[in-house]
């Protein structure tokens, strides 16, 4: 059989690597015991890169990237390493050369765009009363409490860094819509995997924070990926 690649997974804005807690339980359930969450910065898409890049280096053999929401956009600038084997956007972005996230937000605005409220010292939050219908609306009132309160903010800057060489035009991807998102509109998401030619597009009746609320869906299409 084909060694189990390691599988790294990559936070998006406004969460840490804990946001991928139910995934890594699944995963670790089915035998994937080589498990690695990057804890980026979220200070700029070169800076959360390179902390991605780095944790893939100290890799020996092959390794599957998981991005979720910018981490798909970071998963995309970073995938180019020679051992990264293919990529997996879970309602992420996925820019191609010269495109950010913002510009890409800014073509079909989301949802819940409205409820995000920058700070004076450069930091963007969703307003925490507006946490939950904006992020995780198929979680619990605790489960979405408790992301509130913890939310990683990232600095507005990042929104607009461009990503240089997208590694899913040269790389395997695979990619999971999230129906119901607020913070990114589902028909980016779309746009965004049609674009790519995935191997495998999934589409799940999920908000944005799929990866905690569908965790067993999404860890079916990282498997799939992994064992591509």
């Amino acid at each position: 059989m084909a060694e189990k690649p390691s599988i790294v997974l990559v936070h998006g804005f406004w969460g840490g690597a804990a946001h991928w807690a139910n995934v890594i339980v699944e995963l670790h359930r089915r035998g994937y015991d080589k498990l690695h969450a990057v804890e980026n910065p979220l200070t700029s898409l070169a800076d959360d890169t390179e902390r991605t890049r780095k944790m893939v280096k100290q890799i020996d053999g092959p390794v599957l990237l998981v991005g979720h929401s910018y981490g798909g956009a970071v998963i995309t600038e970073a995938g180019d390493l020679p051992n990264v084997t293919g990529l997996v956007y879970v309602a992420a972005f996925a820019p191609d050369a010269g495109e950010s996230p913002g510009q890409i937000s800014q073509e079909m605005p989301p949802a819940a765009g409205e409820n995000l409220a920058p700070d004076s010292d450069g930091y963007l939050w969703i307003r925490p009363d507006k946490f939950h219908e904006s992020f995780c609306q198929d979680l619990t009132a605790d489960e979405a409490l408790v992301m509130a309160v913890t939310q990683k903010a990232p600095l507005a800057s990042t929104f607009g860094d461009n990503v240089t060489t997208p590694a899913w035009r040269t790389k395997p991807c695979w990619y999971q819509v999230s129906a119901q998102d607020h913070m990114i509109h589902p028909d980016n998401e779309r746009r965004m995997a049609e674009r790519m030619n995935p191997r495998k597009t999934v589409e799940l009746d999920a908000g944005h924070a799929s990866l905690a609320s569908q965790a067993a869906a999404v860890t079916d299409l990282i498997t799939t990926a992994a064992a591509g």
